[in-house]
């Protein structure tokens, strides 16, 4: 049975959560108060062989897909500590239905409803920036918009598939970049924590990439040298893992970042199946100040871990992406032999924020 099938049986045969205007301002503020208690015990993680904290295994973060990035326009005002247990379970169950609904209405186009994996998630929070405490992204610098012009004034005239050149690292099998390899899809949200003397590495199911992270204290490696992923070096501080990672390559800019960004995470472990991953950009080439997402990674069993992402056995998506973009062109070409002119599809591949 499909995965499909058996979350829209759980989902009918479950009963319905009462209406938000059923359940009485004291039970939530009840439960305000006993999730915030719950909050203020901080969990201590056992000690790997060699002393450090122990944060390793199989972790997803599908039950925070459907979460706004930026705080939604009818929480103006209010910060996400602000948002009530009873109204994070409605918007569960909003986002879910408009998700569900949407998706049927677009199967067609897209990928078949049973390779998903995310339906109906626990969101942990009504949305993901945290700081700034409005929950919206800094405005860029000058500096920033400058770049953006520029990179659309080069790729003026071209098509989003005249060569395979013209799409992302990630529809060629390179790489999601950072943070984007460790943000929740319709599937491959598996990932896996190594922990060793000196060293923790990060294995991402989606594009199989690897981050191998020295904890020893030595230095970035040299400005010149650029990275996909970044140079990582790591830290612990108290029981969390800070992670500073330099030297991106211009090729895996993250909303508009400059080769100077400065990322830094932080993996937190709050209880004992489930860590905070906070990512804090720092990049005043970029935005006029530093700002902050974060989401839940949950544990799971080892029978969940990382599964083979076989992206280049053909990579058939290409494939039928640049057939598609010479069909364009054929079809541009035979209009114009009648009279016609038809306007082909022009645009970028930009696929920074995915």
């Amino acid at each position: 049975m499909s995965k499909w099938l058996i979350v829209s049986a759980i989902w009918v045969l479950a009963p319905p959560v009462a209406p938000i205007a059923a359940q009485t301002k004291g039970s939530d503020t009840a439960a305000s108060k006993a999730a915030a208690k719950a909050a203020a015990k901080p969990w201590t993680p056992p000690r790997t062989p060699w002393g450090d904290p122990e944060i390793a295994g199989v972790f997803t973060n599908n039950d925070e897909s459907l979460i706004p990035f930026e705080r939604p326009a009818q929480f103006e005002g209010r910060k996400l500590e602000d948002i009530t247990p009873a109204e994070l379970e409605r918007l569960r169950d909003e986002r879910s239905d408009q998700r569900e609904e949407a998706d049927r209405n677009r199967a067609e186009f897209r990928s078949p409803i049973h390779w998903f994996e995310n339906f109906f998630p626990k969101n942990s929070r009504a949305w993901l920036v945290t700081d700034p405490p409005d929950g919206k992204v800094p405005p860029q610098t000058d500096e920033a918009r400058q770049r953006g012009v520029a990179r659309a004034e080069a790729r003026r005239g071209r098509g989003p598939a005249d060569s395979y050149e013209d799409r992302s690292l990630y529809d060629r099998c390179i790489t999601r970049g950072l943070p984007g390899s460790m943000m929740p899809a319709i599937y491959g949200n598996a990932y896996q924590i190594h922990q060793g003397p000196g060293f923790v590495a990060i294995r991402y199911e989606m594009v199989n990439e690897t981050r191998i992270i020295p904890l020893d204290g030595r230095p970035h490696v040299a400005r010149n040298i650029r990275l996909y992923l970044g140079d990582a070096r790591g830290r612990w501080d108290g029981h969390t893992l800070v992670v500073e990672t330099t030297n991106f390559t211009d090729k895996t800019a993250y909303r508009g970042s400059s080769d100077q960004l400065r990322m830094i995470e932080r993996f937190k472990p709050v209880a004992p199946d489930t860590v905070e991953w906070s990512v804090t950009f720092d990049d005043p080439h970029t935005w006029t100040r530093p700002w902050t997402f974060a989401m839940n990674l949950s544990r799971r069993d080892n029978s969940q871990q990382p599964f083979e992402y076989a992206c280049h056995e053909g990579n058939y998506g290409m494939v039928g992406i640049l057939l598609a973009g010479r069909a364009d062109d054929k079809a541009v070409e035979e209009a114009a032999r009648k009279g016609i002119t038809l306007v082909p599809r022009r645009g970028g591949a930009d696929e920074s924020e995915r």
